[in-house]
């Protein structure tokens, strides 16, 4: 008990600290050393896990029916644009209809769309 300045007493309740909103490290890590995802960002565009461009042939191998195709497109069309800036001015890079054929593998695109979204995204 407490003595509060008016000289009563109180009680002070103290609870346990919670514990931490943490994953624990064995869900997440792998025997053989941390998970790398595949994943990438600019302005090379190489995945973080294999090294190849980006997006690598293992992230290409998931799923994408059109159940999820309308939750990649924004974040992709976002990515892709981010990517044209990157990539076209690099000596030798790629042209930005090539960027968003490879940025939207995910879309079934007729040879004319992925030009048209190329300039829409510059």
């Amino acid at each position: 008990m407490t003595v509060d300045p008016t000289g009563r007493g109180s009680r002070r309740i103290v609870l346990p600290a919670a514990p931490p909103n943490v994953v624990p490290e064995s869900r997440w890590r792998s025997r053989c050393g941390p998970a790398a995802a595949h994943t990438a960002d600019g302005p090379l565009w190489t995945c973080d896990a294999c090294g190849r461009d980006w997006p690598c042939p293992s992230l290409r191998a998931t799923p994408t029916d059109a159940t999820r195709r309308p939750t990649l497109i924004p974040e992709f069309s976002r990515i892709t644009r981010r990517a044209i800036r990157d990539l076209r001015g690099r000596p030798g890079g790629p042209d930005p209809v090539v960027i968003v054929r490879r940025f939207l593998w995910f879309l079934p695109l007729t040879d004319e769309e992925p030009r048209a979204v190329a300039l829409r995204l510059r």
